[in-house]
């Protein structure tokens, strides 16, 4: 079944106008305001081949650093499409050689460690900040202070109604 799925494009660099309006009519896409990310809809039967569909069809046009799908897929992966230098190219080879892996391998378990070990970090950070906080404030202040900056947070969020 072919179905839509939804891409963000990182840039190298800024596109400028001219670029961001020749690459348009080949393909709708949606900038962010500094025109260094893109969001874009390809039709495809899987994420990998709407992936490589944008890739064929913007590569040359855009300075396209990442093509990743913008929706985990029914796997919860994010599928993405790098693209590297010769250089990195070899020394990724060297790398996944040395352990043993396919390139493709060794690139989805380098991530995968890092963004683990990126979240691993955050959670630790924030226990030690918690605890920096119950050790001047009681739990129930914390837990009104926390409650409050959500209840505001959700308040500032909606968008305004217009009549």
């Amino acid at each position: 079944m072919t179905s839509h799925h939804a891409v963000e494009i990182t840039l190298t660099r800024p596109l400028t106008p001219g670029e961001l309006k020749r690459a348009r009519p080949s393909v709708p896409l949606a900038a962010n305001a500094d025109r260094t990310r893109l969001m874009a809809v390809q039709r495809a039967h899987s994420p990998g081949t709407a992936l490589h569909l944008l890739k064929r069809r913007l590569g040359s046009r855009l300075p396209i650093d990442v093509l990743s799908t913008h929706y985990p897929d029914r796997h919860g992966q994010v599928r993405l499409n790098v693209a590297f230098s010769r250089k990195a190219e070899a020394v990724i080879r060297r790398a996944a050689a040395a352990s043993g892996q396919r390139p493709k391998q060794f690139v989805r378990q380098s991530v995968t460690t890092a963004v683990a070990r990126q979240e691993q970090e955050r959670l630790q950070l924030l226990e030690v900040r918690f605890e920096s906080l119950l050790a001047h404030h009681t739990p129930e202040e914390v837990l009104a202070c926390a409650a409050t900056a959500l209840l505001g947070r959700q308040h500032r969020r909606r968008p305004a109604i217009q009549p």
